[in-house]
């Protein structure tokens, strides 16, 4: 079975803090250079919370209208404050073209709610968004709320979903879920970089995660490589140095990725809405060393690095009076 990384998106701004559509294009590009296999719009990392309505549906409209089919694109879409807003937004954001909604499982249940308030609500809105393919996410905002497995089986068996994106980080827990996830035409990713190798050979689709923001060609190196039983040396390799590395890529984000992608030669600015600091010398040496880092495991596994420069060369427009 073919493995995916599908990278979540970040919002790149411009000076005045608006988004900056020119560069969503050279990112979709890049993505797409390193080979993804799909697109996570308008989710945390794309800073959704700090976008308005409006905002997320046009982003979300321009990067279908880019991809142009090329790849899959999911986005969220339970935003309001009662079911019936969620449902309200979820057709607006499908409307744009997105291949499923995601559903936020920490919007369907408050903190001390029990199972039951969760399966009731999701029952709900499955009502009420007939026909629209729907994936679930356990974001880590507004709190991680984590499906077990039996309400994890629950929701799969209303035959509604398409999609999950797991935050458990327990490896157990990730594996009791890929036993129930062995359903055609479910696709299930694992969030947590430092799971990779084991959930891919657990049997998960693929990968969605932070770090793709950084170097989606590493990821894609491993989700097209875990399995192989000639390539376990490498990947083992590369598992520890991205476990290694992952901490300190998530201190600062997603400032730290917009960074990151500035050394890699991708004019990406340093302003965000969700983080409101600059990063200090400290924090963009860290990312300097792991820019390095990089370019060591590209050179060991023969990975050809994005060609940003390329990316970055202005388009040429077909001449209207042709």
């Amino acid at each position: 079975m073919e493995k995916k990384f599908v990278p979540v998106m970040i919002t790149p701004f411009n000076l005045k803090a608006r988004i900056d559509y020119d560069m969503v294009e050279r990112l979709v590009d890049f993505y797409l250079a390193a080979g993804v296999s799909g697109f996570f719009a308008n989710c945390l990392s794309s800073e959704m919370y700090s976008i308005s309505e409006d905002e997320r549906l046009e982003l979300t409209a321009h990067i279908v209208r880019y991809v142009n089919g090329r790849v899959p694109v999911v986005a969220t879409g339970s935003f309001g404050l009662t079911i019936e807003d969620k449902a309200e937004f979820s057709k607006k954001i499908y409307d744009t073209g997105i291949d499923a909604v995601v559903l936020i499982t920490g919007h369907f249940a408050n903190v001390d709610d029990s199972d039951e308030v969760l399966l009731k609500r999701f029952d709900k809105m499955f009502s009420l968004t007939p026909g629209i393919p729907m994936g679930t996410y356990e974001c880590p905002a507004p709190y991680k709320r984590i499906l077990s497995a039996p309400v994890f089986q629950t929701l799969l068996s209303s035959g509604r979903l398409k999609y999950h994106k797991d935050t458990s980080i327990d490896l157990d827990k990730v594996k009791e879920k890929l036993h129930i996830a062995n359903v055609p035409g479910f696709d299930f990713f694992d969030a947590h970089t430092p799971n990779a190798m084991y959930s891919l050979q657990m049997g998960a689709r693929g990968m969605s995660s932070i770090s793709g923001n950084f170097y989606p060609e590493v990821l894609v190196w491993m989700c097209n490589n875990a399995t192989d039983p000639s390539k376990q040396e490498d990947v083992q390799w590369l598992q520890s140095e991205l476990t290694r590395v992952d901490p300190l890529i998530h201190q600062a984000y997603p400032m730290s990725a917009k960074y990151f992608l500035q050394l890699r030669g991708l004019p990406v600015r340093t302003i965000s809405r969700a983080y409101v600091q600059e990063l200090t010398p400290a924090q963009k040496e860290v990312l300097q060393g792991i820019h390095s880092s990089f370019n060591q495991w590209c050179e060991r596994l023969h990975i050809q690095p994005v060609d940003t420069r390329a990316i970055m060369e202005p388009k040429i427009l077909p001449d209207p009076a042709i």
